[in-house]
């Protein structure tokens, strides 16, 4: 195992940052550029983990393919090889095989696909017969992870009937699914979204060149940096106001937590407020990827917090409610779990060894990782398996070590 060393880091905070491109616009670009068999390239493509291999997936003439880790590629390119003719095997890794696919896979048999289990019932890795799907209506729990009915959404007008899916009860991540419907509308498909019904007729997309956007969600670790420091200054480069992403709002966010933000031209300027709230309530069900980073900001600035709509946590590259309780334990927090789908912390706080140099797991997760970074602004760390970073920002531990 390896382990990144932070020392204590000196302040105030006076960085300009170059943020990575969007992970999730690059990943459904890749996959609406092939369906529209495009002969442009996609411009600022995410640099990482999980875009390099569904890069590596589509371009590959291979009839297996290891996604890794790679959760939306999982997703993604089960319902693309489902429409694909061919044999296809897809796996991933040990972590993959607990991450459940059967919502996904019943969809797509349902819908004519023809998809099989190769090891256990309902999860990676999956024998894929690729051929024409006859579409139709479809029921989903709008609670599932939104990446499969992104997933669905993005073959849909390639099928035979097209395809209507009713979604049921509360939609959980809805600004990922408005995303995708905007980026297929880019591409020239009509999608129709009303009512809790997505519906898409059968049509062809039209290939265009299109520029990826930079990631609000690495945006907010830098965030966390300024308002665990409040002194300062951070310029994020190529962040768009108006933006796709649901984790945008961590703009608003971190107004509760002491963070303003001044929109340029080609980015924007992060300057503390010296005003944070003193206990902080919010639902996170549309922007679950901003759940470490802003608890973590919270203990870091003893605020206590009640989130709810943690609930797609539990299934991401860890189980990050668990991750986060056992991890800032460490650092003498005491998280709760009041009900499923929440997280708190009411202020208790228990003793540490104050002699040794917390040592913070990461669980294979990048943003385990990113969001107990700044903990350095406090006291030194540790951070075991720094380099699962890769997966979305490769760049960080670079651009963060600029603060020091």
């Amino acid at each position: 195992m390896t382990f990144k060393m932070l020392q204590k880091i000196s302040q105030p905070i006076r960085v300009v940052i170059n943020l990575p491109a969007s992970k999730s616009i690059s990943n459904r670009a890749l996959i609406l550029n092939a369906l529209a068999y495009s002969p442009y390239e996609i411009e600022n493509l995410a640099v990482c983990d999980d875009t390099d291999v569904m890069i590596k997936a589509l371009n590959s003439n291979d009839t297996l393919f290891d996604v890794g880790a790679a959760g939306t590629a999982m997703r993604f390119l089960t319902a693309f090889l489902a429409k694909t003719v061919g044999e296809w095997v897809i796996t991933g890794s040990e972590r993959m095989k607990e991450r459940p696919i059967k919502l996904l896979v019943d969809a797509l048999n349902q819908l004519d696909g023809k998809i099989k289990y190769i090891e256990k019932e309902g999860y990676p890795p999956l024998r894929i017969y690729g051929s024409a799907l006859t579409g139709g209506e479809i029921h989903m729990d709008g609670g599932v992870s939104s990446q499969y009915i992104s997933a669905l959404m993005m073959i849909a007008p390639y099928m035979q009937k097209g395809l209507k899916i009713k979604l049921e009860g509360k939609i959980i991540s809805l600004p990922y699914i408005k995303m995708t419907q905007k980026m297929m509308q880019d591409f020239g498909v009509k999608v129709d979204f009303k009512d809790q019904v997505i519906d898409i007729r059968p049509q062809n997309y039209q290939p265009i060149p299109y520029r990826i956007e930079s990631d609000w969600s690495a945006a907010s670790y830098w965030y966390e940096i300024l308002a665990v420091s409040g002194k300062g200054e951070v310029i994020l480069k190529g962040l768009q106001q108006e933006s796709m992403q649901g984790d945008s709002q961590v703009a608003e966010i971190f107004k509760e937590l002491g963070v303003s933000t001044e929109y340029q031209t080609d980015g924007v300027k992060l300057t503390p407020t010296g005003n944070s709230c003193t206990m902080l309530a919010y639902n996170f069900v549309e922007q679950p990827d901003l759940v470490q980073t802003v608890a973590v900001t919270c203990c870091l600035k003893n605020i206590p917090f009640h989130f709810k709509g943690v609930q797609s946590l539990k299934i991401k590259e860890t189980d990050r409610v668990a991750a986060l309780i056992q991890e800032l334990k460490k650092l003498g927090y005491v998280l709760t779990e009041p009900k499923e789908g929440e997280l708190a912390w009411t202020g208790l706080t228990t003793d540490t060894n104050n002699n040794q140099t917390p040592i913070i797991s990461t669980y294979n997760d990048h943003r385990m990782a990113m969001a107990f970074a700044p903990v350095a602004l406090i006291q030194p760390i540790k951070i075991a398996n720094p380099e699962v970073v890769s997966k979305s920002y490769p760049g960080f531990w670079e651009d963060f070590s600029q603060l020091s």
